[in-house]
């Protein structure tokens, strides 16, 4: 008989498999993994397999499947108490004649699985700290252990097997601010202990999965950050007031110590105070001092009205106590809808006997797009919602998990890694912990501070920095950098404007007119009750949105573009559709939104030049070099950039640092290579470390620069072939270069060119190559050759990989380089 020992793995893959529909009754054909069919296609005779087998109808395994597969020769395994799966170990043959019975409805081979918040915890790291040994509590993996939450948002679903109350959910709040009832000036009063506090919407309930949801109902798939951690649901419904959420921090301040409060995650803003300054004397400002001043870390996002500058909702969210998250992809890349700040713009203030330092920017970038978790029992779950979810995930688990993006669920992921950090350490203070996320984070190609904080958020290194507080991050952040070459800009323009909308007819918009020496085009509004976004057209045809102002969403909408000289169209368009239905299939009208003028403010900036580049100014690379200054790609010498200086392997790990989205190495700036200055420790550190790229969610791939022996040859001079590895590696391209085969070739008006020299590039990097050369980041030199007799020229295509890399060129390739990230 079949042993009944439940060994971990065969579970999760067990159940994985009943997850990805299996024992849905109209999905009962016959099935055999192609993952097993692939395995045993060539297999040895005696060669052996695990396989999970899945049995028609419902219940734990009967004798009469067990002799199923004792009749080919199977005695061993896993069996389950409700389900009808088996693991065992088995032949081609044994496999083969098990899978021929009827009563069997699939069999799968028993693949390794990852536990993951689809991919938002493995770009930040939370799935790296996870599983190193080397990072434990108590011999446990940190998961927020013992740390009091508070989600300060629509309720939380309690039901939630992955959020269960009162186990998980510790404690749920309901609770609603009516002034209108009251007839005198009483307590605030709220009923506890209610298991679903989330009746309206869901948001509540998703961003408590982010924080700590289990992943019980995907078998860990859909884990939150701090699983760990004890959720207090703070519910107001789904229509907030500042009231409403004033009372979330009271509830916190009351109950504290009740259940070791020590963060609060508010996914909520004011889209109507955009663009203001940080006043201390705002309630919500008020409530959050108290909370911090009492231990208790508060998180809030940045908003979702983006891309334009001055759109973080509500001056609150610049209060230098608070943490405020703006919204990445899951490749690294800040999203369109996020909130900016107001680049340089902040101040000081004083707040009881001491002065703070504010500033209009988010503070780091964490995972908001695309985030699958918890599904609210009482939220929609219209066909049009299963379809969408459907795409994205298994159809069983689409009841239980839905997808969101925003900045409302980036920051419930800072503040479950903040829940790690405090399991770390307890005795953090709400500076600590801010500054630890800053100087640990990743540098976004292209983002600035007022754009994306100090950039991408990383647990991993967040929580090793608490740890072991001997080491030092910080160094390669954007953030902590004086630069010695920048762009200097002013406002060249800034004025009020309207543009009409009508939902019929042509809707010509309004022109502004941009002069050549413009650097940047940036349009914003605040819309009372209307559902209009924005768009504006480039002389050249190319065309920049912002998001859709919806009366439940907010009233702020913004949008910004490159400048580029000439007549651009500012143009505004109805929403396309109410809850994904379209609401004008035959495009007769122009959308869906109330006709009128809308008012707008029109900004232009202008680029007065620069600094730290006066050795550029005859040379052939120079749109390139102070391009790539102006995205903070790289940066110039303290004597000039130096453009015909070689590049050597140190300025070329710090430039990836800086310009390509490299993670700091866990090592900080802890001396590796005797070889390597002190400015460039750090760097060269980061480069060396395996998985170094953002893009490299897994963190499973090489170094994006590699080194032979104990040295890292710091002063050699960069070739064309490392810089095409270097790059290419940045991209966590590397699957894709590895895979390569046949002859590397360059285009040359729309033919390929076999390269004449690419048997002097090294095997292992003719695939880097091949891609630099595809993805336009580095150039093939082509010459015509033709003999006397010849009706045609030959093309002659060269890589010339051994030739050195001038800082020019790095100029020149990181520019081509941003353009694919």
């Amino acid at each position: 008989m079949l042993k009944t020992k439940l060994k971990n793995k065969l579970l999760i893959a067990g159940l994985m498999g009943a997850g990805l529909g299996l024992m849905s009754p109209s999905l009962s054909a016959k099935s055999f993994g192609p993952e097993l069919q692939s395995l045993i296609s060539n297999a040895a005779v005696q060669d052996v397999f695990e396989v999970i087998v899945t049995f028609e109808g419902e219940g734990a395994i009967t004798p009469e499947r067990s002799n199923i597969l004792e009749m080919a020769g199977v005695t061993g395994g896993v069996s389950f108490k409700q389900l009808p799966i088996v693991g065992i170990t088995a032949t081609k043959a044994q496999i083969e004649q098990i899978y021929a019975a009827e009563q069997v409805r699939s069999v799968y081979y028993n693949a390794p699985l990852a536990l993951e918040n689809d991919g938002a915890t493995q770009i930040t790291g939370v799935d790296r700290l996870r599983s190193d040994p080397s990072m434990r509590n108590l011999g446990m993996p940190f998961s927020g252990r013992g740390i009091g939450v508070v989600v300060n948002d629509s309720g939380v679903d309690g039901t939630h097997t992955d959020i269960k109350y009162p186990n998980h959910v510790v404690q749920n709040v309901l609770a609603q601010t009516n002034l209108h009832s009251l007839s005198d000036l009483l307590p605030i009063t709220y009923q506890e202990d209610t298991a679903n506090t989330d009746i309206a919407g869901g948001h509540g309930s998703h961003v408590a999965g982010i924080i700590g949801g289990n992943g019980a109902m995907s078998v860990g798939k859909y884990q939150g950050v701090a699983p760990g951690a004890k959720i207090i649901g703070y519910g107001s419904g789904a229509g907030l007031f500042i009231l409403d959420t004033i009372g979330g921090f009271d509830y916190a301040l009351t109950h504290q110590y009740d259940y070791n409060i020590r963060v609060i995650s508010n996914s909520f803003g004011s889209t109507s105070d955009t663009g203001t300054d940080f006043n201390p004397d705002h309630p919500t400002n008020v409530a959050t001092k108290a909370l911090s001043d009492n231990g208790v870390i508060v998180v809030f996002s940045a908003g979702n009205s983006g891309s334009g500058e001055a759109t973080i909702t509500g001056n609150f969210k610049k209060a230098p106590w608070v943490i405020t998250v703006a919204a990445g992809d899951k490749s690294g890349n800040l999203a369109d809808f996020s909130s900016r700040g107001v680049k340089g713009k902040g101040g000081e203030v004083k707040v009881g006997h001491e002065t703070f330092q504010w500033q209009d920017r988010p503070t780091v970038t964490g995972p908001g797009v695309d985030i699958i978790s918890t599904r609210a029992s009482l939220s929609s779950l219209s066909a049009l919602s299963v379809a969408d979810d459907s795409e994205v995930m298994a159809p069983n688990h689409v009841p239980y998990y839905t997808s969101m993006s925003g900045t409302s669920m980036s920051a419930p992921h800072v503040a479950g890694i903040v829940a790690l950090m405090l399991e770390a350490n307890p005795n953090l203070t709400w500076r600590e912990v801010k500054a630890i996320l800053q100087e640990t984070a990743t540098n976004m190609p292209g983002r600035e501070a007022w754009e994306a904080g100090a950039g991408y958020v990383n647990a991993y290194a967040a929580v090793k920095s608490v740890v072991d507080d001997s080491l030092n991050f910080g160094s390669t952040t954007k953030i902590e950098r004086s630069f010695n070459a920048k762009a200097v800009t002013s406002v060249q323009a800034e004025y009020a404007d309207t543009v009409t909308f009508s939902p019929v007819g042509d809707n010509e918009g309004t022109v502004i007119p941009v002069q050549p020496d413009a650097s940047m085009l940036m349009v914003r509004a605040n819309i009372d009750d209307n559902t209009v976004g924005l768009s504006l057209t480039s002389p050249s045809g190319k065309r920049y949105g912002s998001s859709i102002a919806l009366p439940v969403l907010g009233q702020n909408i913004a949008v910004t573009a490159p400048a580029e000289a000439g007549d651009w169209i500012l143009q505004a368009h109805g929403i396309g559709g109410i809850s994904g239905v379209d609401v004008d299939p035959t495009g007769a009208t122009n959308g869906y939104a109330a006709p009128g003028d809308i008012d707008v403010t029109v900004k232009i900036i202008k680029t007065d030049g620069y600094t730290g580049l006066a050795d550029v100014e005859n040379h052939p690379a120079k749109a390139f070099i102070e391009y790539a200054v102006s995205e903070e790609l790289v940066d110039a010498n303290s004597s000039g950039f130096q453009p015909d200086a070689v590049l050597t392997r140190q300025v070329l790990a710090d430039f990836l640092s800086l310009g390509a989205g490299i993670r700091q190495s866990n090592l900080a700036s802890t001396h590796t290579f005797a070889d390597v200055d002190d400015q460039y420790a750090a760097a060269a550190n980061a480069v060396f470390t395996q998985g170094a790229a953002l893009r490299n969610t897994a963190q499973d791939q090489a170094p994006v620069m590699l080194t032979s022996g104990g040295d890292f040859n710091s002063q050699q001079a960069v070739d064309r072939n490392q810089l095409a590895y270097s790059l290419v590696q940045s991209l966590a391209l590397q699957p894709l270069a590895e895979s390569f085969s046949g002859d590397i070739t360059a285009i040359f008006q729309q033919q390929r060119v076999t390269l004449a020299d690419q048997e002097q590039i090294p095997a292992e990097l003719k695939g880097y190559v091949q891609l630099a050369l595809d993805l336009g980041i580095l150039n093939a030199h082509f010459a015509i050759e033709q003999a006397p007799y010849d009706l045609e020229p030959t093309i002659i295509a060269h890589f010339y990989g051994d030739n050195v890399v001038t800082r020019a060129d790095y100029a020149v390739a990181a520019t081509r380089f941003f353009n694919n990230y």
